[in-house]
């Protein structure tokens, strides 16, 4: 038997492949499906079924293109919710054999409420591994308060009172030596405080894992909600899509790889309402781009943060790429439910810059060349863009928090006619905020190369007494 977690880390996401005598199982997949297909093919092995955990709010699953293109049944657990497509509805309890191994599905309401897991019976019969999907992390639970924004009559207590009876019931009376699987580990908003690692015993989560210690129902809910953000706002857009159906991975790729050169990618950006994504490296974009452009680098938490910065998932999309990667790039978008791209521009900005077109450029400065302008100007206005939870733990002194996760209510805190030294952890986040900005007419930002790791490393700025996190949201 062949157990293997496919882990990407941008979404934080373990998918899985298991496989048994000629016959496999997948377990959340990506929406790029050809991998997982050629991953088979590759074994001689047939793809028999599909599992979905639960409906995903932070990635559209490949549920659907993964069963169209190898006739492969999608396995949901209990649920009533009504899907754009076929899906056997298993009973809590049924099992499914995959060669001579056995999978069983478990119900774990609490997440969501169709959230189940996925209990793995070797060759020999013996309980092996269980994926827990968003119901079980490494060192964190599932946050509750999701599904609510899809059923009404849902809350956040009332998802975390099931949640508390699922891992107590259905999850905790199981064997300590059993290897569990999540859907997610550390960086991923589903859970508040995961751990980085991506595996773990079953019996040594009974002893570390907060969520699973000895409480009532009442402390659960309350260990469970406290600390909780509201979630990024593509999220419910996200369930949706997983439930009703989407296009077709290889259309969405079709229409995004189209090439445009400078003078289409202009006319384009001014016919329509595009968005002008550009996915560079963040200090290789600060030096130039196209006017108006919006920096998320392709080599972060790209999906995620696109999803934060863009609420509307039938955005039209312009891409700026480093030539080679802009398949990469309209494959990420989808991956979150971006599946309007336009195209691209060809040859990347040095196309652009070389054609005589406007260039634009924000400013960048070291820590170093911060204290020095600080020493001279006490008063200075610096910005932290991380998030709350980051800042509470450690800032410079006299910094004002405005967090890129909430960038319409940061925006208000900005004075159009002050200056603005703008920092976030490692200068990411900090170039996402200041070119967003500047395309709404702020010209006054100045970014911090390296953010807070460099501004602390320099040893030239007082630097608050350091509070360990108790949320990472």
């Amino acid at each position: 038997m062949k157990i293997e977690q496919i882990y990407t880390g941008c979404l934080a996401q373990g998918a899985y492949y298991i496989e048994s005598d000629g016959e496999a199982a997948v377990i959340d997949p990506l929406r790029e499906v050809q991998p997982y297909i050629e991953k088979a093919e590759r074994r001689n092995a047939k793809i028999k079924y599909v599992f979905e955990t639960h409906f995903h709010a932070d990635f559209v699953s490949g549920h659907m293109d993964l069963s169209a293109k190898t006739g492969a049944p999608i396995v949901y657990g209990p649920t009533t919710m009504k899907m754009g497509f076929e899906a056997i509805i298993a009973k809590d309890g049924q099992e499914f054999n995959v060669g001579k191994a056995k999978i069983k599905v478990i119900h774990t309401p609490g997440h969501t409420m169709e959230s189940s897991c996925f209990l793995l019976f070797n060759e020999e019969g013996k309980a092996e591994a269980i994926f827990t999907g968003d119901t079980l992390f490494i060192g964190d639970v599932g946050r509750p308060d999701l599904a609510q924004k899809v059923i009404k009559d849902l809350t956040q207590d009332k998802l975390a009172g099931h949640l508390y009876d699922s891992l107590r019931n259905k999850i905790m009376p199981l064997s300590d030596d059993l290897i569990v699987y999540p859907a997610h580990g550390a960086g991923s908003a589903c859970g508040k405080n995961m751990s980085k690692e991506t595996s773990d015993t079953l019996g040594n989560q009974k002893k570390t894992n907060y969520a699973l210690q000895e409480m009532t129902k009442e402390q659960f809910i309350k260990e469970v909600i406290t600390g909780l953000t509201p979630p990024p706002a593509y999220f419910p857009q996200n369930v949706m899509m997983n439930i009703q159906g989407y296009d077709s991975i290889d259309a969405v790729l079709e229409r995004g790889a189209r090439a445009l050169n400078p003078s289409e990618f202009e006319a384009a950006a001014n016919e329509t309402g595009a968005v002008i994504l550009d996915t560079r490296d963040p200090q290789s974009f600060a030096k130039g781009f196209v006017p108006n452009s919006i920096n998320i680098g392709i080599d972060g938490s790209f999906a995620v943060w696109v999803g934060a910065m863009i609420p509307d998932l039938k955005q039209e999309i312009l891409i700026v790429a480093e030539p080679g990667r802009e398949e990469e790039v309209v494959t990420r978008l989808a991956r979150v439910g971006y599946d309007y791209s336009l195209g691209y521009l060809k040859d990347g900005f040095d196309a652009w810059a070389a054609s005589g077109n406007e260039v634009d450029h924000i400013q960048s400065i070291t820590a170093e060349e911060l204290a020095k302008i600080k020493a001279k100007d006490a008063n200075i206005h610096i910005l932290d863009v991380r998030k709350n939870s980051e800042f509470l733990s450690e800032h410079v002194l006299d910094a004002e928090n405005a967090p890129l996760d909430y960038i319409n209510e940061s925006m208000v805190k900005v004075d159009k006619n002050k200056t603005y030294y703008v920092h976030c952890a490692g200068g990411y986040r900090s170039m996402v905020f200041n070119s967003i900005l500047r395309a709404r007419g702020y010209d006054n930002l100045i970014d911090v190369k390296g953010g807070f790791k460099a501004i602390k490393e320099s040893e030239k700025f007082e630097v608050s007494d350091y509070v360990c996190p108790t949320t990472l949201l």
